[in-house]
């Protein structure tokens, strides 16, 4: 699958967040039923299944991964990653606070290096039902079968990498939220066809975006309106909220008013 013609010819890439850090030893499965789910398929399946595969199409934007939202209407998904590790760990407190005083629908994809670091701020994220929560991996790395890499951090390198990556995580946001998660994102968002069609084998969708909102948190609040506030309908949005000293929360804040001045509803992003 090519980029969806309704998404920007001119995209920005995803900009990537802190290096991941090697996952402490005891986080590590210890069998595939370590991080089994309800109606998720076995890890040595996953092996079974994929090992040899060619990994395909490389990049944001693979068959089988979702850039944008369908159905038409005027609808658009805000998402935001928290990703976690050494200078990721921090919680956009102002940002969540402007969600939830203005009522706005929005998707979080955490990882579980930052859930283990703010157990607190990942409860409430996924009490509150303006917000659905994503699976934004367990080491925050590129996923892949072949050891692709993005931003200079090295992805997973087979697919029994892949699977830890999606499950270890998917096993702590079913402790956190009582049930599977829909939708995952990659860290640095980037991933390879084989290994988008292992996510969608474990019940998931791998999601991309057609915005960069703050380019991974670097961008000054006068940007962040830019971007975020030049949305069509169906766009899917990528910014952070673990970055509590950028421009994010500013900028968001005031590209609301305009997007619904421009008649657009930001939501959930039933994707298939």
């Amino acid at each position: 699958m090519t980029i969806s013609t309704a998404v920007k010819t001119t995209l920005p890439t995803a900009a990537p967040g802190p290096g991941a850090a090697p996952l402490p030893e005891p986080l590590r499965p210890s069998s595939p039923a370590a991080t089994r789910l309800p109606a998720a398929p076995a890890k040595d399946r996953i092996v079974a299944e994929f090992t040899g595969k060619a990994p395909g199409t490389w990049g944001l934007y693979v068959p089988g991964t979702a850039t944008n939202l369908a159905g038409g209407g005027r609808r658009i998904a805000l998402t935001f990653d928290c990703c976690g590790g050494p200078g990721g760990n921090g919680v956009d407190q102002e940002l969540i606070d402007t969600l939830q005083r203005t009522r706005t629908r929005a998707t979080f994809f955490l990882n579980f290096r930052w859930i283990q670091a703010n157990p607190k701020a990942a409860k409430s994220l996924a009490d509150n039902p303006l917000f659905e929560i994503g699976n934004h991996g367990t080491k925050h790395i590129p996923l892949s079968v072949s050891g692709g890499s993005a931003y200079g951090i090295q992805g997973t390198a087979s697919p029994a990498e892949v699977y830890d990556e999606v499950m270890v995580n998917q096993a702590a946001l079913y402790k956190l939220t009582g049930k599977p998660v829909r939708y995952f994102r990659p860290g640095t968002a980037y991933l390879d066809e084989a290994s988008a069609a292992i996510v969608r084998e474990l019940g998931l969708i791998p999601v991309s975006f057609s915005i960069n909102g703050d380019g991974g948190a670097t961008y000054p609040a006068p940007v962040v309106l830019g971007e975020v506030a030049a949305a069509r309908p169906g766009d899917i949005i990528i910014a952070h909220a673990n970055h509590p000293h950028g421009g994010t929360a500013a900028g968001v804040a005031q590209a609301l008013t305009a997007l619904k001045a421009a008649g657009l509803k930001p939501g959930r992003l039933n994707l298939k």
